[in-house]
């Protein structure tokens, strides 16, 4: 068997290479070129105290020193989301049980305007890419969006049970999931709208691709589907053993998008190839079993 350096890879009994990723080898896209592209869519209208094995009383725990810098006290129910501005990150919204979202100064806790009218406990609430606008969204599936310079709401849509929601990378294009399978894609604030139907099961997760043209979900059934958001059409539809045996409920992408780890009730975290659509490894309980070398090369 061959010797490689020090950093390299070593390749034991009878594993085999199905596949090699240049993690390297991306395409770079300006935003300009994305947000023109998707002008031609065609639309329809910190670390914890050592464990020294004893059990915490309630009073011992409501004793504990508060060292925050700051705590938003207007919620009167549990939050259930909160997101900063990513342009200053001097803003914050929240959503919460109260049916209440709250767009507000982080250095004081200063509200700047409350997001009205929501009829539901708020999950989803987010900043678009410029920190222009601001999105929010109850469980029965009302969804709002707010001009943040100017306080006022300057659309909003209701869809079945609402999933998940995402604002897209360089554009005022608003993305969600819902309850029926379906995802949503509307131009902010025309309302223009194009819909991309799933299995007949809940869109449970959902993650837009840095390049803007493409989005994955997750489902109810375990499947995936990698969609083609200029198109309407399913790139990749993952399942069986690429995919999972339960809901999914969470993703993340790779800066370049060549790869999405997801996460399932079935216990099990997957990283799949966006190019192929396959798995490159699974994760279960606390161990890898890689399932090929692919991300790996005696260069890596």
């Amino acid at each position: 068997m061959d010797t490689y350096e020090e950093d390299a890879v070593q390749l034991h009994g009878d594993e085999e290479i199905i596949e090699v990723i240049d993690l390297n080898d991306t395409e770079q896209t300006s935003t300009d070129d994305l947000v023109e592209e998707l002008e031609d869519v065609d639309f329809a209208e910190a670390e914890g105290p050592a464990d020294d094995g004893a059990w915490e009383t309630e009073d011992e725990m409501e004793a504990e020193q508060d060292d925050s810098d700051l705590t938003f006290i207007k919620h009167t129910g549990s939050v259930f989301c909160i997101s900063l501005d990513l342009v200053t990150n001097n803003l914050a919204i929240t959503g919460g049980e109260d049916d209440k979202a709250y767009v507000w100064k982080v250095n004081n806790g200063e509200v700047v305007f409350e997001c009205t009218g929501h009829k539901d406990s708020v999950t989803c609430a987010t900043f678009s890419h410029d920190s222009k606008l601001v999105a929010s969204g109850d469980m029965s599936g009302l969804i709002k969006v707010w001009k943040v310079e100017a306080k006022e709401e300057i659309w909003s849509f209701e869809v079945g049970d609402l999933e998940w929601l995402q604002w897209h990378p360089c554009a005022p294009v608003l993305l969600a999931g819902t309850a029926d399978g379906n995802m949503w894609m509307w131009k902010i604030p025309s309302g223009e709208c194009k819909t991309f139907q799933g299995p007949n099961c809940q869109a449970t997760s959902g993650k837009i691709l840095p390049d803007g043209k493409r989005a994955m979900v997750g489902y109810e059934d375990g499947t995936l589907r990698l969609w083609d958001l200029k198109q309407g059409s399913a790139i990749h539809v993952i399942k069986g053993y690429d995919g999972h045996q339960g809901p999914l409920t969470s993703m993340e992408c790779s800066k370049d998008g060549t790869l999405v780890l997801t996460g399932s009730t079935d216990g099990r975290a997957k990283l799949i190839n966006t190019s192929t659509g396959k798995r490159c490894f699974h994760g279960c309980d606390s161990r890898w079993r890689p399932q090929s070398q692919s991300l790996l090369s005696p260069e890596a």
